[in-house]
Protein backbone atom coordinates (compact mmCIF):
# COMPACT_ATOMS: atom_id res chain seq x y z
CA UNK A 1 0.00 0.00 0.00
CA UNK A 2 3.03 2.46 0.40
CA UNK A 3 4.94 1.91 -2.60
CA UNK A 4 1.39 2.63 -4.35
CA UNK A 5 0.61 5.38 -2.47
CA UNK A 6 4.19 6.72 -3.15
CA UNK A 7 3.80 5.76 -6.98
CA UNK A 8 1.01 8.30 -6.78
CA UNK A 9 2.34 11.12 -5.58
CA UNK A 10 5.15 10.53 -7.76
CA UNK A 11 2.78 10.13 -10.73
CA UNK A 12 0.86 13.44 -9.20
CA UNK A 13 3.98 15.67 -9.26
CA UNK A 14 5.40 14.52 -13.00
CA UNK A 15 2.20 15.40 -13.99
CA UNK A 16 2.05 19.20 -12.18
CA UNK A 17 5.61 19.52 -13.87
CA UNK A 18 4.04 18.55 -17.30
CA UNK A 19 1.17 20.96 -17.08
CA UNK A 20 3.02 23.66 -15.94
CA UNK A 21 5.79 23.13 -18.64
CA UNK A 22 3.06 23.31 -21.09
CA UNK A 23 1.04 26.21 -19.23
CA UNK A 24 3.94 28.06 -17.83
CA UNK A 25 2.66 31.04 -15.38
CA UNK A 26 2.64 34.91 -16.65
CA UNK A 27 3.46 37.67 -14.69
CA UNK A 28 2.90 41.23 -16.08
CA UNK A 29 3.92 44.38 -14.15
CA UNK A 30 2.52 47.51 -14.91
CA UNK A 31 3.75 50.66 -13.40
CA UNK A 32 1.64 52.83 -16.00
CA UNK A 33 -1.80 51.58 -15.80
CA UNK A 34 -2.85 53.25 -12.57
CA UNK A 35 -2.53 56.58 -10.84
CA UNK A 36 -1.19 55.70 -7.70
CA UNK A 37 -0.33 52.16 -7.69
CA UNK A 38 1.65 49.19 -9.57
CA UNK A 39 -0.32 46.72 -11.18
CA UNK A 40 0.50 43.07 -10.81
CA UNK A 41 -0.87 40.87 -12.80
CA UNK A 42 -1.00 36.65 -12.11
CA UNK A 43 -2.08 34.11 -14.99
CA UNK A 44 -1.13 30.35 -14.05
CA UNK A 45 -2.47 26.69 -13.72
CA UNK A 46 -4.71 26.89 -10.97
CA UNK A 47 -3.49 24.79 -7.64
CA UNK A 48 -5.05 24.45 -4.34
CA UNK A 49 -3.33 27.13 -2.16
CA UNK A 50 -1.59 29.45 -4.68
CA UNK A 51 -3.84 32.33 -3.97
CA UNK A 52 -1.68 31.73 -0.48
CA UNK A 53 1.40 31.60 -2.30
CA UNK A 54 1.05 34.54 -4.12
CA UNK A 55 0.07 36.87 -1.45
CA UNK A 56 2.87 35.89 1.03
CA UNK A 57 5.81 36.30 -1.38
CA UNK A 58 4.26 40.35 -1.97
CA UNK A 59 3.76 40.51 1.78
CA UNK A 60 7.50 39.09 2.29
CA UNK A 61 8.78 41.95 0.15
CA UNK A 62 6.33 44.23 2.65
CA UNK A 63 4.67 45.38 -0.40
CA UNK A 64 0.72 46.97 0.79
CA UNK A 65 -2.23 45.75 -1.30
CA UNK A 66 -4.43 48.01 -1.72
CA UNK A 67 -6.65 46.57 -4.32
CA UNK A 68 -6.85 42.73 -5.34
CA UNK A 69 -9.15 40.89 -8.26
CA UNK A 70 -9.06 37.29 -7.65
CA UNK A 71 -10.46 34.94 -9.82
CA UNK A 72 -9.49 31.09 -9.87
CA UNK A 73 -12.85 28.96 -10.37
CA UNK A 74 -12.11 26.13 -13.32
CA UNK A 75 -8.39 24.92 -14.50
CA UNK A 76 -6.93 28.85 -14.36
CA UNK A 77 -6.04 31.29 -12.00
CA UNK A 78 -6.14 34.62 -12.59
CA UNK A 79 -5.32 37.58 -9.74
CA UNK A 80 -4.65 40.96 -9.93
CA UNK A 81 -2.94 43.26 -7.56
CA UNK A 82 -2.52 47.28 -6.98
CA UNK A 83 0.51 47.31 -4.28
CA UNK A 84 2.56 50.63 -3.31
CA UNK A 85 5.72 50.53 -1.24
CA UNK A 86 5.54 51.37 2.94
CA UNK A 87 5.42 54.79 1.88
CA UNK A 88 2.92 54.56 -0.85
CA UNK A 89 4.82 55.08 -3.78
CA UNK A 90 4.66 52.41 -6.60
CA UNK A 91 7.27 50.15 -6.61
CA UNK A 92 10.24 50.68 -8.90
CA UNK A 93 12.89 49.11 -7.34
CA UNK A 94 14.06 46.95 -10.10
CA UNK A 95 15.57 44.38 -7.63
CA UNK A 96 12.35 43.90 -5.92
CA UNK A 97 10.20 43.50 -9.84
CA UNK A 98 12.66 41.25 -10.82
CA UNK A 99 12.19 39.16 -7.60
CA UNK A 100 8.56 38.86 -8.22
CA UNK A 101 8.77 37.88 -11.80
CA UNK A 102 11.04 35.15 -10.73
CA UNK A 103 8.96 34.26 -7.70
CA UNK A 104 5.69 34.18 -9.54
CA UNK A 105 6.75 33.93 -13.21
CA UNK A 106 8.28 30.35 -15.00
CA UNK A 107 11.37 30.39 -13.27
CA UNK A 108 9.39 29.84 -9.69
CA UNK A 109 9.91 26.53 -8.29
CA UNK A 110 6.58 25.73 -6.40
CA UNK A 111 6.18 22.15 -6.44
CA UNK A 112 3.94 19.72 -4.55
CA UNK A 113 5.78 20.52 -1.69
CA UNK A 114 4.35 23.91 -1.35
CA UNK A 115 1.05 22.78 -0.78
CA UNK A 116 1.29 22.59 3.06
CA UNK A 117 4.51 24.20 4.95
CA UNK A 118 7.60 24.79 2.84
CA UNK A 119 10.06 23.09 5.32
CA UNK A 120 13.96 22.59 4.26
CA UNK A 121 16.28 21.21 6.28
CA UNK A 122 18.84 23.54 8.21
CA UNK A 123 22.02 22.76 9.89
CA UNK A 124 22.56 26.62 11.15
CA UNK A 125 19.87 26.20 13.65
CA UNK A 126 17.35 24.13 15.62
CA UNK A 127 13.64 26.08 15.45
CA UNK A 128 11.47 25.48 18.79
CA UNK A 129 7.95 25.55 18.45
CA UNK A 130 5.65 26.68 21.24
CA UNK A 131 2.54 27.16 22.23
CA UNK A 132 0.52 27.87 26.01
CA UNK A 133 -0.94 29.96 27.89
CA UNK A 134 0.20 33.40 28.39
CA UNK A 135 0.93 35.72 30.69
CA UNK A 136 3.27 38.35 31.70
CA UNK A 137 6.79 37.21 32.22
CA UNK A 138 6.25 34.33 29.57
CA UNK A 139 9.09 34.90 27.49
CA UNK A 140 11.85 36.05 30.11
CA UNK A 141 11.12 32.78 31.79
CA UNK A 142 11.62 30.66 28.19
CA UNK A 143 15.04 32.88 27.27
CA UNK A 144 16.09 31.56 30.96
CA UNK A 145 15.34 28.17 29.98
CA UNK A 146 17.21 28.11 27.08
CA UNK A 147 20.51 30.44 28.69
CA UNK A 148 20.42 27.43 31.25
CA UNK A 149 20.32 24.95 28.60
CA UNK A 150 23.43 26.79 26.93
CA UNK A 151 21.09 27.73 23.46
CA UNK A 152 21.58 31.37 21.55
CA UNK A 153 18.35 32.65 20.58
CA UNK A 154 18.65 33.72 16.88
CA UNK A 155 15.39 34.58 16.04
CA UNK A 156 12.38 34.58 17.58
CA UNK A 157 8.54 35.75 17.08
CA UNK A 158 6.04 35.46 19.21
CA UNK A 159 1.82 35.99 18.89
CA UNK A 160 -0.71 36.59 21.60
CA UNK A 161 -4.20 36.18 21.37
CA UNK A 162 -7.16 35.08 23.98
CA UNK A 163 -4.54 34.39 26.30
CA UNK A 164 -2.97 31.94 24.25
CA UNK A 165 0.79 32.36 22.63
CA UNK A 166 2.40 30.88 20.12
CA UNK A 167 6.46 30.87 19.37
CA UNK A 168 8.41 30.23 16.84
CA UNK A 169 12.16 30.33 17.96
CA UNK A 170 15.79 29.53 15.77
CA UNK A 171 18.15 28.91 18.10
CA UNK A 172 21.90 27.50 18.29
CA UNK A 173 24.01 25.52 20.36
CA UNK A 174 26.34 27.56 22.80
CA UNK A 175 29.74 25.74 21.79
CA UNK A 176 29.03 24.69 17.88
CA UNK A 177 27.41 27.82 16.79
CA UNK A 178 24.99 25.50 14.69
CA UNK A 179 21.76 23.63 15.36
CA UNK A 180 21.54 21.55 18.09
CA UNK A 181 21.68 17.40 17.09
CA UNK A 182 21.81 15.50 20.59
CA UNK A 183 18.72 14.01 21.13
CA UNK A 184 19.09 14.28 25.03
CA UNK A 185 19.76 17.77 24.89
CA UNK A 186 16.90 18.45 22.63
CA UNK A 187 14.35 15.79 24.67
CA UNK A 188 15.46 18.16 27.97
CA UNK A 189 14.66 21.66 26.10
CA UNK A 190 10.98 20.18 25.40
CA UNK A 191 10.52 18.62 28.40
CA UNK A 192 12.01 22.41 30.02
CA UNK A 193 9.68 24.78 28.13
CA UNK A 194 6.60 22.49 27.99
CA UNK A 195 6.71 22.98 31.80
CA UNK A 196 7.19 26.57 31.81
CA UNK A 197 4.51 27.21 29.01
CA UNK A 198 1.87 25.07 31.17
CA UNK A 199 1.95 27.63 34.30
CA UNK A 200 -1.25 27.09 36.15
CA UNK A 201 -3.43 26.95 33.49
CA UNK A 202 -4.50 23.25 34.18
CA UNK A 203 -7.94 23.26 31.43
CA UNK A 204 -5.82 24.21 28.29
CA UNK A 205 -2.15 22.46 27.54
CA UNK A 206 1.05 23.39 26.14
CA UNK A 207 3.05 21.79 23.36
CA UNK A 208 6.54 22.39 21.92
CA UNK A 209 7.85 20.73 19.23
CA UNK A 210 11.42 20.95 17.63
CA UNK A 211 12.89 20.74 14.13
CA UNK A 212 15.73 21.37 11.91
CA UNK A 213 13.53 22.84 9.30
CA UNK A 214 13.35 26.33 7.82
CA UNK A 215 9.75 27.13 7.14
CA UNK A 216 7.95 30.47 6.52
CA UNK A 217 7.22 31.44 10.41
CA UNK A 218 4.13 33.87 9.91
CA UNK A 219 2.72 30.81 8.06
CA UNK A 220 3.84 28.50 10.71
CA UNK A 221 2.11 30.66 13.60
CA UNK A 222 -1.37 31.14 11.90
CA UNK A 223 -0.98 27.36 11.31
CA UNK A 224 0.15 26.82 15.31
CA UNK A 225 -3.05 29.43 16.72
CA UNK A 226 -5.48 27.54 14.82
CA UNK A 227 -4.60 24.54 15.63
CA UNK A 228 -4.76 25.61 19.63
CA UNK A 229 -8.25 27.01 19.01
CA UNK A 230 -7.37 30.53 20.15
CA UNK A 231 -10.36 32.04 18.27
CA UNK A 232 -12.24 30.36 21.30
CA UNK A 233 -13.34 32.68 23.66
CA UNK A 234 -14.37 32.35 27.67
CA UNK A 235 -17.63 33.66 28.91
CA UNK A 236 -15.54 36.12 31.06
CA UNK A 237 -13.94 38.00 28.37
CA UNK A 238 -15.60 41.10 27.49
CA UNK A 239 -15.65 42.30 24.08
CA UNK A 240 -14.87 45.84 22.28
CA UNK A 241 -17.45 45.55 19.72
CA UNK A 242 -16.51 49.07 17.98
CA UNK A 243 -12.88 47.39 17.73
CA UNK A 244 -13.93 43.93 16.02
CA UNK A 245 -14.33 43.75 11.97
CA UNK A 246 -17.88 43.06 11.05
CA UNK A 247 -18.03 40.32 8.97
CA UNK A 248 -21.12 38.46 7.51
CA UNK A 249 -21.54 35.05 6.11
CA UNK A 250 -24.02 34.20 3.37
CA UNK A 251 -24.94 31.58 1.30
CA UNK A 252 -25.54 31.47 -2.24
CA UNK A 253 -27.02 28.06 -2.71
CA UNK A 254 -27.68 28.27 -6.48
CA UNK A 255 -23.84 28.12 -7.07
CA UNK A 256 -22.96 26.48 -3.80
CA UNK A 257 -20.70 29.29 -2.61
CA UNK A 258 -20.72 30.69 0.43
CA UNK A 259 -20.05 34.88 0.25
CA UNK A 260 -17.80 36.02 2.85
CA UNK A 261 -17.70 40.40 3.61
CA UNK A 262 -15.06 41.74 6.03
CA UNK A 263 -15.04 45.38 7.08
CA UNK A 264 -12.31 46.22 9.14
CA UNK A 265 -9.65 48.65 9.65
CA UNK A 266 -6.71 48.41 7.61
CA UNK A 267 -3.28 47.23 8.76
CA UNK A 268 -0.46 45.18 7.09
CA UNK A 269 -0.26 42.24 6.19
CA UNK A 270 -4.63 42.07 6.46
CA UNK A 271 -5.07 40.13 3.30
CA UNK A 272 -2.58 37.62 4.05
CA UNK A 273 -4.00 36.86 7.85
CA UNK A 274 -7.04 36.63 6.08
CA UNK A 275 -6.16 33.99 3.24
CA UNK A 276 -3.99 32.02 6.14
CA UNK A 277 -7.66 32.02 8.25
CA UNK A 278 -9.71 30.91 5.14
CA UNK A 279 -6.74 27.87 4.08
CA UNK A 280 -6.22 26.64 7.72
CA UNK A 281 -10.12 26.17 7.84
CA UNK A 282 -9.63 24.25 4.36
CA UNK A 283 -11.89 27.01 2.39
CA UNK A 284 -11.01 27.53 -1.39
CA UNK A 285 -11.04 31.31 -2.81
CA UNK A 286 -12.87 30.78 -5.83
CA UNK A 287 -13.40 34.70 -6.67
CA UNK A 288 -12.37 37.66 -4.37
CA UNK A 289 -12.55 41.32 -4.26
CA UNK A 290 -10.34 43.39 -2.38
CA UNK A 291 -10.65 47.15 -1.39
CA UNK A 292 -8.06 48.92 0.79
CA UNK A 293 -7.31 52.35 -0.09
CA UNK A 294 -8.07 54.21 2.50
CA UNK A 295 -8.23 53.68 6.52
CA UNK A 296 -10.71 51.12 6.09
CA UNK A 297 -10.53 47.41 4.43
CA UNK A 298 -13.59 45.61 2.17
CA UNK A 299 -12.85 42.24 1.71
CA UNK A 300 -15.51 40.32 -0.32
CA UNK A 301 -14.44 36.07 -1.19
CA UNK A 302 -16.67 33.49 -2.68
CA UNK A 303 -15.31 30.41 -0.96
CA UNK A 304 -16.14 26.52 -0.80
CA UNK A 305 -14.79 24.17 1.51
CA UNK A 306 -12.40 21.44 -0.30
CA UNK A 307 -14.97 19.16 -0.11
CA UNK A 308 -17.23 21.44 -2.59
CA UNK A 309 -19.78 22.07 0.35
CA UNK A 310 -20.28 25.67 1.58
CA UNK A 311 -20.39 27.38 5.30
CA UNK A 312 -22.40 25.41 7.71
CA UNK A 313 -24.14 28.34 8.67
CA UNK A 314 -25.54 27.92 12.44
CA UNK A 315 -28.85 29.25 13.03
Amino acid sequence: MEVNMSFSNDMDDEYEKLFRRLNPPRVVIDNEACKNATVISVDSANKHGILLEVVQVLTDLNLIITKAYISSDGGWFMDVFNVTDPDGNKVTDEAILDYITKSLGPESCYTSSMRSVGVKQSTDHTSIELTGSDRPGLLSEVSAVLTHLKCNVVNAEVWTHNMRAAAVMQVTDEETGSAITDPEKLSRIQELLCNVLKGSNKSRGARTDVSHGVTHTERRLHQMMFADRDYERGNNEELDEKQRPNVSVVNWYEKDYSIVTITSKDRPKLLFDTVCTLTDMEYVVFHANIDAEGPEAHQEYYIKHIDGSPVKIRG
